[in-house]
């Protein structure tokens, strides 16, 4: 079954994850229409594609020939199209920021529920092939994970033209990306965090490093259950093009019981044991962006509704508070578990 989708927003990926894995999912989905805050951007892509130029997402969400919405980037708008694709019992496909405001977060977690859509939050490093491996090696080699290092180095001026530049809010988006991808190596929610920031001054709009603990253990006690370092650095000048290419750190590193693993997104993945180096290729594995597409497929034609990230996410939202209290109070917080944790 076809699935028709309209596009909103194609941000800086379009051309290198999303155009590629709709056009090699041909026989799973059909663009009809696109909408971009940039007009002349959505009148090319739609001459390219063949299909309509929208003006505005409410138009495209309402149309009749559209099953499901694509959210491929950030917009001005925010989360309104979710909404409007809610009001229009459209299936949504999210790639971007969602409020950080709680009330405003909640707000859309409880439309989403109360429409009956199939929704699915983009959550790339949890489908890269390197993090499917990883998570099979856990399951049969290398048992359960004890310490992560996640690291992220941004190089400033990094932001593509056709995104807002850099604010507290996409300092919060990647911290949540890291978040989400160490809870879903663990696999149980963390239970408190501790955290530090450096900025230039006090009242800086930006910093220019973040670096937070993230402990798993069980009960009260901290230090008795897995351990995750998560940071983010925005310190080194991209015009300093030796200097961002010389010994960047392993993406994730993962200590587990029986062996360690680094992981370099999206196929690199090379893990020891007590027999010694392994290297594997995972380049012939399908891209990320099909993988995460043939995923959206298959809950939208499902007859059974279903909701996959937005709780995730939301909850990445709340540890990013929680560990910005942290950095303010200069204390560990405790996090409050899901009722199904």
């Amino acid at each position: 079954m076809k699935v028709r989708v309209g596009i909103v927003g194609l941000g800086s990926q379009w051309e290198t994850r999303y155009l590629p894995a709709l056009r090699s999912l041909v026989d799973r989905f059909e663009v009809r229409a696109i909408s971009e805050q940039v007009a002349h951007r959505a009148q090319r892509a739609a001459a390219e594609l063949g299909v309509a130029a929208v003006d505005g997402y409410r138009a495209l969400a309402a149309r009749d020939d559209i099953d499901a919405i694509l959210y491929l980037a950030d917009q001005w708008y925010g989360a309104a199209p979710i909404l409007a694709a809610c009001d229009c019992g459209k299936a949504v496909y999210s790639a971007i920021s969602f409020p950080f405001d709680p009330e405003e977060a909640e707000v859309l977690r409880r439309r989403v529920e109360e429409s009956g859509i199939a929704f699915m939050a983009e959550l790339p490093r949890r489908h890269a092939p390197a993090t499917v491996r990883l998570k099979e090696l856990i399951a049969t080699r290398l048992g359960s994970p004890r310490m992560l290092f996640c690291h992220r180095r941004v190089p400033l001026s990094a932001v593509h033209p056709n995104e807002p530049p850099r604010d507290r809010a996409s300092e919060a988006r990647d911290l949540m990306e890291l978040i989400d991808w160490c809870s879903y190596v663990v696999g149980v929610e963390p239970t408190s965090v501790v955290a530090v920031r450096h900025a230039e001054s006090p009242n800086a709009q930006t910093d220019d490093y973040q670096m937070m603990s993230l402990d798993f253990a069980p009960g009260a006690v901290p230090g008795n259950g897995a351990l995750a370092q998560i940071s983010c650095g925005y310190y080194m000048p991209r015009c300093w093009e030796e200097a961002v290419s010389f010994r960047p750190p392993a993406a994730l590193q993962v200590a587990c019981e029986n062996g360690i693993a680094f992981i370099d997104l999206p196929t690199s993945l090379v893990w020891f044991d007590s027999v010694g180096r392994h290297q594997e290729s995972l380049e012939s594995e399908r891209p990320v962006g099909e993988h995460m597409l043939v995923q959206f497929h298959r809950k939208v034609t499902r007859l059974v509704r279903h909701v996959s990230g937005l709780d995730d996410t939301l909850r990445a939202m709340r540890i990013v508070q929680a560990a910005s209290t942290s950095q303010a109070e200069g204390r560990r917080v405790r996090l409050a578990l899901a009722p199904d944790a």
